[in-house]
C-alpha cells in the first residue's frame, strides 16, 4: 500500500475520536475573541480605551487571520498538520494570559498572539479533517467544526459577565485559556492514535477513496479521484476562488461586526444590563449550530449554491429586524445565528469538494481565508466607527446588511457549477 494511501487512512477506523477532538480544539477558535465584549463597557473604564479601540479588540484578531495567513501556511507547509495545531493551541494559550493583564499594551499584543494562533488552526483544521474523514463524513465533521466554534462564542458570550462580577474583567477573560489546555491534551492523545492506525493501515489493505469534483479554469466541473499526482491549478486562477473570498468575507464581517457590538446595542436598544446582554448575545452563538449541522444534511440533496441563497436570505432577517423592531431581538437572533453558522460550513463545503489533495485544500483554504478574513477584520471597526460618529445603530446594521448581500449574490454566483 503507498504512503499516501497509508496517510489518508488516519483515523477513519477511529470513529468519535477525531471529531471529539476538534470539538474540543475549536472551542478555543472564536471563544477568545468575543470574551472582551460582554465585559466591554468595564474595560473602556478601566484601561480609558475609545470607542474605535474597544472594536480593535474584535478586529485585530481578524486582521491575524488575514495577514498571518501566509505564515500559517508555511509553518503546516514545513511542519506537519499534527504540530500545527498543537503550536495554534500553545499560542492561543500564551495569548490569553497576556491579554488578561490589565494594561491596554498586553491587552492588544495578547489579542494580536491570539489572532495568529488561531490563524494557524484556521488553515490546518479543514485539512486535517479532508484528510483523515471519509469522504461521506466530511460534511458532518466540518459541520461539528463548525458549530463548536459558535459553541465556543456561547460559552464565552454567557460566562464571562458573570465571572467579572465576582472576580473582575482581566480573571474573566483569563479563564477561558483552560479551554487550550484540555484541547492540547486530547489532541496528544488524538495524535498517538492517529500513529498507532497508521502502523496498522501499512500492513493492510484499503479500499481507495471516493471521487471529489474539481472545478477546472473554464470553469467546468469534472470527477477526478482524491489525492491525485497532478498538479492543482493555483487558487489565484480559478474564478471560484475570488467569489468564494467575497463571499467569506461578507459572511465574516457580517459576523465580527454583530458579534462584537451586539451586547451594547441590546444595551442601548433595550436597556438590558451587562450581564443581560452578554446572555442574549450567546442566542446568535449558540443557533449556530443548527445552521452548521444542517447545512450538511441539505448538501446531500441541495446544490451548494441553492444553500448558499437560503442561508443569504435567513442572515438578511438579523440587520433588517433589528432596524425596524429592535425589541424582538430574540426572534432576529435565532434567524441570524442559524445562517451564520450555515454561511462558514457551506463555504467549506466547497473548499472540499473543489480540491484535489492535501496540498491543494491547504492553499485554496489559506487563500479564501486569508481575503475573506481581511474584509472581515473592518467589521467591527467600522461598526464602531460608524456608531461612534452617528450615535445610533441605524448605520451599522445597513453596513452589515450590505455585507449580507454580498455574501448571497456573489457566494450563489460563485457556486453555480459545483454539484
Amino acid at each position: 500500500m503507498s504512503g499516501s494511501t497509508a496517510v489518508r487512512s488516519g483515523l477513519r477506523g477511529a470513529g468519535w475520536l477525531l471529531p471529539a477532538a476538534i470539538v474540543l480544539i475549536a472551542l478555543n477558535f472564536r471563544g477568545p475573541i468575543v470574551a472582551p465584549a460582554p465585559v466591554i463597557g468595564e474595560v473602556r473604564v478601566d484601561l480609558g480605551l475609545t470607542a474605535t479601540l474597544a472594536g480593535l479588540l474584535t478586529t485585530i484578531p481578524v486582521l491575524c487571520f488575514s495577514l498571518a495567513t501566509p505564515f500559517a501556511s508555511w509553518v503546516i507547509a514545513k511542519a506537519d498538520p499534527e504540530r500545527a495545531v498543537s503550536l495554534s493551541l500553545v499560542i492561543v494559550l500564551v495569548g490569553t494570559v497576556l491579554r488578561s493583564v490589565p494594561s491596554s499594551a498586553a491587552l492588544l499584543v495578547g489579542t494580536a498572539v491570539i489572532g495568529i494562533g488561531i490563524t494557524i488552526g484556521n488553515v490546518v483544521i479543514p485539512v486535517v479533517i479532508r484528510r483523515d474523514t471519509s469522504p461521506e463524513r466530511v460534511g458532518l465533521v466540518t459541520g461539528v467544526y463548525t458549530s463548536a466554534l459558535n459553541v465556543g462564542s456561547m460559552i464565552t458570550s454567557l460566562g464571562t459577565a458573570p465571572i467579572a462580577a465576582v472576580w473582575g474583567w482581566p480573571v474573566a477573560i483569563a479563564v477561558w485559556a483552560g479551554f487550550a489546555v484540555v484541547a492540547g491534551l486530547a489532541w496528544t492523545y488524538t495524535v498517538g492514535a492517529r500513529a498507532a492506525w497508521l502502523r496498522r493501515a501499512r500492513s493492510e489493505p484499503v479500499a481507495a477513496t471516493g471521487p471529489v469534483e474539481l472545478l477546472t479554469e473554464t470553469g467546468s466541473i469534472r470527477t477526478v479521484r482524491s489525492d491525485t499526482g497532478a498538479a492543482p491549478v493555483r487558487p489565484a486562477r480559478r474564478l471560484i476562488t475570488w467569489g468564494l473570498t467575497l463571499a467569506f468575507g461578507g459572511q465574516a464581517f457580517s459576523y465580527y461586526a454583530l458579534t462584537a457590538w451586539i451586547p451594547t446595542l441590546l444595551h442601548d436598544e433595550i436597556g438590558f444590563s451587562a450581564e443581560s446582554s452578554g446572555a442574549s448575545s450567546s442566542v446568535f452563538q449558540i443557533l449556530a449550530v443548527v445552521g452548521a449541522l444542517g447545512v450538511p444534511v441539505l448538501a446531500t440533496r441541495w446544490r451548494p449554491r441553492a444553500i448558499i441563497a437560503l442561508v443569504a436570505f435567513l442572515w438578511l432577517a438579523m440587520p433588517l429586524g433589528l432596524l425596524v423592531a429592535p425589541q424582538l431581538w430574540l426572534l432576529w437572533s435565532v434567524l441570524g445565528g442559524a445562517a451564520q453558522g450555515g454561511g462558514i460550513t457551506v463555504i467549506f463545503i466547497v473548499i472540499v469538494r473543489i480540491v484535489t489533495n492535501d496540498d491543494d485544500a491547504r492553499r485554496m483554504s489559506a487563500f479564501v481565508q486569508g481575503g475573506g478574513y481581511l474584509i472581515g477584520s473592518a467589521g467591527p471597526l467600522v461598526a464602531g466607527s460608524l456608531h461612534g460618529a452617528t450615535g445610533d445603530w441605524t448605520a451599522p446594521l445597513l453596513v452589515v446588511l450590505v455585507a449580507v448581500l454580498t455574501l448571497g449574490v456573489v457566494g450563489t454566483l460563485a457556486a453555480r457549477r459545483v454539484t
